[in-house]
């Protein structure tokens, strides 16, 4: 065990919270995954895009980034509090953590990039239905979802025990 501190009560409760949170993007991505999938499936442009604003509208995945998917702007919201608010206090408690952080923060530019790709290819469906866009929406769906997934895995499984130990 680190000698930074004992687990304190702020710390399970942020500890906990960051937990809820990845849980609703998860169960998220299920949805996404499954949009995916019909869209190659041959589902209309018209219901699909429904589908999307549906997942937009009421999904805590894509309330995250101003000028993008509901869902990209909450990924880009949380992101930027974790880069802006989280990680700073995370390297104070723990400065061994530096690297992890590091590389949390580059999995949020790539995710960035990857909700932006969502919905550049979602938005081209309005002009091209053909089996290439559908594969395109299909295809930037799968990647945001896996790399999204890892890099809750990692953040979860790297940052527990400082989290843990947040000053109270």
């Amino acid at each position: 065990m680190p000698d930074y501190g004992q687990e304190t009560v702020r710390g399970r409760v942020t500890y906990r919270l960051l937990l809820s949170v990845h849980a609703a993007l998860r169960s998220d991505l299920e949805r996404v995954e499954r949009l995916a999938a019909q869209a190659l499936d041959g589902i209309s442009a018209e219901e699909l895009t429904r589908e999307l604003d549906e997942i937009k509208r009421k999904g805590m995945l894509w309330r995250l980034k101003v000028d993008c998917l509901r869902y990209c702007r909450f990924v880009h919201s949380h992101h930027n509090a974790e880069d802006v608010g989280f990680f700073p206090e995370l390297r104070a408690t723990n400065p061994a953590i530096a690297p992890v952080i590091d590389r949390l923060e580059a999995d949020h530019r790539k995710v960035s990039d990857l909700l932006d790709e969502v919905e550049t290819v979602a938005k081209a469906l309005a002009d091209d239905d053909g089996d290439a866009t559908r594969k395109a929406v299909a295809d930037a769906l799968h990647a945001l979802r896996e790399e999204l997934l890892a890099h809750l895995e990692y953040e979860e499984r790297r940052l527990e025990e400082t989290v843990l130990r947040l000053p109270d």
